[in-house]
Protein backbone atom coordinates (compact mmCIF):
# COMPACT_ATOMS: atom_id res chain seq x y z
CA UNK A 1 0.00 0.00 0.00
CA UNK A 2 1.88 3.09 -1.34
CA UNK A 3 0.54 6.23 -2.85
CA UNK A 4 1.60 8.49 -5.59
CA UNK A 5 3.91 10.38 -3.24
CA UNK A 6 6.92 8.06 -3.99
CA UNK A 7 10.19 9.38 -4.83
CA UNK A 8 14.02 8.94 -3.89
CA UNK A 9 15.19 10.73 -1.57
CA UNK A 10 18.51 10.49 -3.64
CA UNK A 11 17.22 12.96 -6.02
CA UNK A 12 16.01 15.83 -3.50
CA UNK A 13 18.39 18.36 -2.78
CA UNK A 14 16.79 19.64 0.53
CA UNK A 15 17.17 16.21 1.86
CA UNK A 16 20.52 15.33 0.60
CA UNK A 17 22.77 12.88 3.02
CA UNK A 18 26.17 11.70 2.72
CA UNK A 19 26.57 7.97 2.54
CA UNK A 20 28.56 5.58 3.82
CA UNK A 21 28.95 3.64 0.48
CA UNK A 22 29.93 4.89 -2.68
CA UNK A 23 27.29 6.80 -5.16
CA UNK A 24 23.92 6.31 -3.97
CA UNK A 25 24.23 3.22 -2.20
CA UNK A 26 22.47 4.19 0.81
CA UNK A 27 22.17 1.87 3.29
CA UNK A 28 19.73 1.70 6.80
CA UNK A 29 21.97 4.07 8.97
CA UNK A 30 21.47 5.98 6.30
CA UNK A 31 17.52 5.80 6.39
CA UNK A 32 17.65 6.28 10.09
CA UNK A 33 19.45 9.57 9.80
CA UNK A 34 16.59 10.74 6.88
CA UNK A 35 13.52 9.64 9.31
CA UNK A 36 15.96 11.92 11.85
CA UNK A 37 15.74 14.75 9.23
CA UNK A 38 11.80 14.36 8.47
CA UNK A 39 10.70 14.48 11.99
CA UNK A 40 12.32 17.21 12.80
CA UNK A 41 10.66 18.75 9.87
CA UNK A 42 7.44 17.66 10.82
CA UNK A 43 7.16 15.57 7.95
CA UNK A 44 5.26 12.51 9.04
CA UNK A 45 6.38 9.65 5.60
CA UNK A 46 7.08 5.86 6.04
CA UNK A 47 10.22 4.84 4.68
CA UNK A 48 11.75 1.92 2.74
CA UNK A 49 15.03 0.80 1.60
CA UNK A 50 14.93 -0.86 -1.97
CA UNK A 51 18.19 -1.50 -4.16
CA UNK A 52 20.13 1.14 -1.68
CA UNK A 53 17.72 3.75 -2.91
CA UNK A 54 15.36 5.18 0.13
CA UNK A 55 11.61 5.60 -0.99
CA UNK A 56 9.50 7.49 0.33
CA UNK A 57 5.31 6.29 1.21
CA UNK A 58 2.44 8.99 1.83
CA UNK A 59 -0.64 8.38 3.36
CA UNK A 60 -2.81 6.00 1.43
CA UNK A 61 -6.29 6.24 0.75
CA UNK A 62 -8.46 5.08 3.31
CA UNK A 63 -10.24 1.99 2.31
CA UNK A 64 -6.96 0.08 1.83
CA UNK A 65 -6.21 1.40 5.51
CA UNK A 66 -9.48 -0.13 6.95
CA UNK A 67 -8.87 -3.21 4.94
CA UNK A 68 -5.38 -3.64 6.41
CA UNK A 69 -6.84 -2.71 9.86
CA UNK A 70 -9.50 -5.64 9.37
CA UNK A 71 -7.06 -8.37 8.21
CA UNK A 72 -4.10 -7.57 10.85
CA UNK A 73 -7.51 -7.41 13.32
CA UNK A 74 -8.83 -11.06 12.08
CA UNK A 75 -5.23 -12.53 12.15
CA UNK A 76 -4.25 -11.40 15.26
CA UNK A 77 -7.27 -12.55 16.84
CA UNK A 78 -6.32 -16.32 15.53
CA UNK A 79 -2.43 -16.00 16.35
CA UNK A 80 -2.22 -14.47 19.90
CA UNK A 81 -4.76 -16.18 22.12
CA UNK A 82 -3.05 -19.10 20.71
CA UNK A 83 0.51 -17.76 21.03
CA UNK A 84 1.72 -18.39 17.36
CA UNK A 85 3.09 -15.52 16.59
CA UNK A 86 3.48 -12.06 15.88
CA UNK A 87 1.33 -9.97 13.82
CA UNK A 88 2.56 -6.55 12.35
CA UNK A 89 1.13 -3.67 10.76
CA UNK A 90 2.45 -1.03 8.12
CA UNK A 91 4.96 0.83 10.16
CA UNK A 92 6.79 -2.76 11.13
CA UNK A 93 9.53 -2.75 9.31
CA UNK A 94 12.23 -5.94 8.44
CA UNK A 95 15.76 -5.81 7.30
CA UNK A 96 16.05 -8.09 4.65
CA UNK A 97 19.02 -10.40 4.04
CA UNK A 98 19.62 -8.47 0.77
CA UNK A 99 19.80 -5.45 3.37
CA UNK A 100 16.56 -3.86 1.95
CA UNK A 101 14.54 -2.44 4.73
CA UNK A 102 10.87 -3.34 3.33
CA UNK A 103 7.38 -2.71 5.50
CA UNK A 104 4.57 -4.89 4.33
CA UNK A 105 0.91 -3.68 5.14
CA UNK A 106 0.22 -6.62 7.33
CA UNK A 107 3.13 -9.23 8.07
CA UNK A 108 3.24 -12.09 10.43
CA UNK A 109 6.39 -13.83 12.10
CA UNK A 110 5.75 -17.08 13.74
CA UNK A 111 6.54 -17.83 17.70
CA UNK A 112 9.85 -19.85 17.43
CA UNK A 113 11.78 -17.42 14.79
CA UNK A 114 10.85 -13.72 16.93
CA UNK A 115 10.24 -15.34 20.55
CA UNK A 116 11.03 -11.04 21.70
CA UNK A 117 10.25 -8.27 19.97
CA UNK A 118 13.27 -5.99 20.31
CA UNK A 119 12.93 -1.80 19.70
CA UNK A 120 14.00 -1.36 16.19
CA UNK A 121 13.66 -3.15 12.82
CA UNK A 122 12.94 -6.75 12.81
CA UNK A 123 16.21 -8.53 11.24
CA UNK A 124 14.16 -11.41 9.16
CA UNK A 125 11.98 -12.34 6.92
CA UNK A 126 8.27 -12.29 7.73
CA UNK A 127 6.37 -15.59 7.33
CA UNK A 128 3.46 -13.95 6.01
CA UNK A 129 3.34 -10.09 4.26
CA UNK A 130 0.48 -8.87 2.65
CA UNK A 131 -0.03 -5.84 0.49
CA UNK A 132 -3.21 -3.74 -0.43
CA UNK A 133 -3.38 -1.84 -3.66
CA UNK A 134 -4.01 1.86 -2.98
CA UNK A 135 -6.39 3.52 -5.00
CA UNK A 136 -2.72 5.12 -6.56
CA UNK A 137 -0.54 1.94 -6.96
CA UNK A 138 0.18 0.02 -9.62
CA UNK A 139 0.09 -3.98 -9.55
CA UNK A 140 3.09 -4.66 -10.95
CA UNK A 141 5.37 -3.25 -8.09
CA UNK A 142 3.32 -4.84 -5.64
CA UNK A 143 3.71 -8.04 -6.77
CA UNK A 144 7.04 -7.77 -7.18
CA UNK A 145 7.45 -6.46 -3.55
CA UNK A 146 5.50 -9.67 -2.87
CA UNK A 147 7.40 -12.53 -4.78
CA UNK A 148 10.88 -10.76 -3.73
CA UNK A 149 9.88 -11.32 -0.34
CA UNK A 150 8.75 -15.04 -1.31
CA UNK A 151 12.40 -15.25 -2.76
CA UNK A 152 13.82 -14.07 0.14
CA UNK A 153 11.96 -16.76 2.34
CA UNK A 154 8.80 -15.72 3.00
CA UNK A 155 6.51 -18.33 3.12
CA UNK A 156 2.92 -17.02 1.90
CA UNK A 157 2.03 -13.78 -0.07
CA UNK A 158 -1.19 -11.85 0.24
CA UNK A 159 -2.15 -9.21 -2.56
CA UNK A 160 -4.95 -7.59 -1.97
CA UNK A 161 -7.04 -5.25 -4.54
CA UNK A 162 -10.35 -3.93 -3.48
CA UNK A 163 -11.08 -2.31 -6.75
CA UNK A 164 -11.49 -5.71 -8.12
CA UNK A 165 -12.24 -7.25 -4.77
CA UNK A 166 -9.71 -9.93 -4.93
CA UNK A 167 -7.17 -11.22 -3.17
CA UNK A 168 -4.30 -13.33 -4.64
CA UNK A 169 -1.86 -16.37 -2.93
CA UNK A 170 1.59 -16.41 -3.70
CA UNK A 171 3.99 -19.35 -2.36
CA UNK A 172 7.37 -20.43 -3.30
CA UNK A 173 5.79 -24.13 -4.96
CA UNK A 174 2.53 -23.13 -6.61
CA UNK A 175 0.94 -20.89 -9.11
CA UNK A 176 -0.51 -17.77 -7.71
CA UNK A 177 -4.68 -18.56 -6.70
CA UNK A 178 -7.06 -15.52 -7.02
CA UNK A 179 -10.11 -15.42 -4.82
CA UNK A 180 -13.09 -13.46 -4.85
CA UNK A 181 -16.40 -13.12 -2.73
CA UNK A 182 -17.56 -16.51 -2.35
CA UNK A 183 -14.58 -17.86 -1.63
CA UNK A 184 -12.32 -18.44 1.72
CA UNK A 185 -8.54 -17.54 2.66
CA UNK A 186 -7.17 -20.09 4.24
CA UNK A 187 -2.95 -21.04 4.49
CA UNK A 188 -3.28 -24.43 5.92
CA UNK A 189 0.33 -25.26 5.76
CA UNK A 190 1.14 -21.73 7.83
CA UNK A 191 -1.77 -21.37 9.72
CA UNK A 192 -3.89 -24.42 10.15
CA UNK A 193 -7.36 -23.76 11.10
CA UNK A 194 -7.82 -20.24 10.42
CA UNK A 195 -10.12 -18.73 7.80
CA UNK A 196 -11.65 -15.39 6.77
CA UNK A 197 -14.40 -15.10 3.78
CA UNK A 198 -12.79 -12.58 1.82
CA UNK A 199 -16.19 -10.65 1.65
CA UNK A 200 -15.49 -9.77 5.12
CA UNK A 201 -12.29 -8.01 4.18
CA UNK A 202 -14.34 -4.97 2.53
CA UNK A 203 -15.50 -1.92 4.44
CA UNK A 204 -19.10 -1.89 5.05
CA UNK A 205 -22.01 0.32 4.50
CA UNK A 206 -23.91 2.21 7.30
CA UNK A 207 -27.35 2.56 6.39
Amino acid sequence: MTSSLTESLTDREDLQIQSDYPSTHLTVADLERVQVILSEAHLDYQLELVDGKIIVMGPSDIVSSEIGLEFGRLLGNWVKPRKLGRVFESSGGFILPNSDLRAPDVSFVVADRLKQSKRYFAELVPDLVVEIKSQSDRLKPLQEKILSFIELGAKVGILIDPDKRTVTIYTPTSEPVVLRDGDTIAIPDLLPGWEVPVAELWPIEFE
